[in-house]
């Protein structure tokens, strides 16, 4: 029973993470998606020239600011 319960548990905490995942599309600035970046999301910066989502992040600079800000 007890294993049942961590297992349960570890499923809702990783379906919950998952859905508040965003993608490119779903963020509004590049602070956002230096976060996503950041914290796991390598699509964000899928030619892997150190710009996540350039959609909204345009410059290199401009992302390494954030990440310094951020810590990551």
């Amino acid at each position: 029973m007890k294993r049942l319960t961590i297992s349960v548990l570890f499923i809702a905490g990783f379906a919950a993470s998952v859905a508040e995942a965003k993608t490119c599309k779903e963020v509004d600035s590049c602070e956002e998606a230096v976060k996503i970046w950041c914290d796991g999301y390598r699509r964000a910066d899928a030619d892997k020239d150190g710009i996540p989502c350039e959609n909204v992040c345009r410059a290199r600079d401009q992302v390494e600011e954030i990440q310094s800000r951020l810590g990551c």
